[in-house]
């Protein structure tokens, strides 16, 4: 792979030298090589699906990554080829950013100040938008539950369409506070492994499900057990949660109340607690039928997890 990375690279014309190209990292749905040439440092992203269900998934992460380059906070893409050959799927050049995964004990901070910069921006045209975010991630998330008909966990789905029940009513009782939230750019998949914080400062990394929707769905997202715990051990209480918000507050210029952030933050973290566990439930039956075309042992031993705690971890945002 990195010597057909190599030699696509020079014959697009991406890079003016022979780079030497190595692996990164991989996601569900992405594998990053990184390029060195010379003392330029650059990632090169390959798409191997889409959880928005697009066509053009990777040219869609570009726009969305353009849309909040401005921020300062995120990587500048430079190159984007949507065509799946030679590749198997659409690629991209992007800029490599300095630093490690998010430590909750010691960047709540700085993740506020992430977020605020991100969320400062106005929107951009060509990205999707979800009018109602409890909605819209309730929905989303039933069609993960229903997707595998056969799914042999009936216990586990039967605790999650009971579960979806509540969260639409949630969304139904907080609709007209959403509705009077400025609508923003989010990422929507903000777990400590896509910040990459070190002396340089702190970044957001991986916008391949950005949409425009709500702040409090990225501020949620964060705060919610099933994002702290996907890869450490973390649960936020209620004292750093509130500490995290007040930071957060404190960083924009237009701040809506804290009152406010704090209780629609609390309706988005549910929400998210049921998405979480329904992608889990979904991609349990994936991993179980060898299906998933990129794979992961913590993440298989995560989903297990989750699905072992459903019900605990429901209960801790009740």
């Amino acid at each position: 792979m990195e010597t057909l990375i190599r030699s696509f690279l020079l014959d697009q014309g991406w890079v003016r030298e022979d780079p030497a190209v190595s692996f990164l990292a991989s996601g569900e749905y992405n594998q990053n090589f990184l390029v060195r040439c010379g003392s330029e440092r650059l990632v090169f992203r390959i798409n191997r699906g889409s959880q928005l269900g697009l066509a053009d998934q990777i040219g869609y992460e570009f726009r969305a990554l353009h849309c909040v380059a401005p921020s300062g906070v995120t990587p500048r893409p430079l190159r984007v080829h949507p065509g799946p050959a030679p590749f198997g799927g659409g690629v991209m050049l992007m800029e490599w950013l300095p630093g490690g995964p998010l430590a909750y004990e010691r960047d709540l901070d700085a993740a506020a100040r992430v977020f605020a910069r991100i969320h400062a921006l106005p929107p951009c045209p060509g990205l999707l938008t979800q009018e109602d975010p409890v909605a819209a991630v309730a929905a989303e998330s039933l069609a993960l539950v229903k997707r595998y008909p056969d799914h042999r966990l009936t216990r586990e789905r039967s605790i999650l369409l009971g579960y979806h029940e509540r969260i639409v009513r949630l969304g139904e009782e907080s609709r007209t506070l959403f509705a009077g939230d400025r609508p923003c750019v989010v990422n929507t998949e903000v777990n400590s492994g896509n910040f990459l914080v070190g002396p340089h400062g702190a970044f957001l990394v991986d916008w391949e499900k950005a949409v425009v929707s709500s702040r409090h769905q990225d501020l949620g997202h964060f705060l919610a057990p099933t994002t702290t715990l996907w890869r450490t051990e973390t649960v936020i209480g209620p004292d750093r949660r509130r500490a995290f918000l007040a930071a957060y507050h404190d960083a924009l210029d237009a701040a809506p109340p804290l009152e406010a952030l704090d209780r629609l933050c609390a309706v988005m973290e549910k929400a998210v607690i049921l998405r979480g566990l329904s992608w889990c439930f979904m991609a349990s039956h994936e991993y179980a039928h060898g299906m998933k075309p990129l794979t992961d042992s913590l993440t298989r031993e995560k989903i297990g997890l989750y699905m072992r705690d459903m019900q605990r971890i429901i209960d801790m945002r009740s």
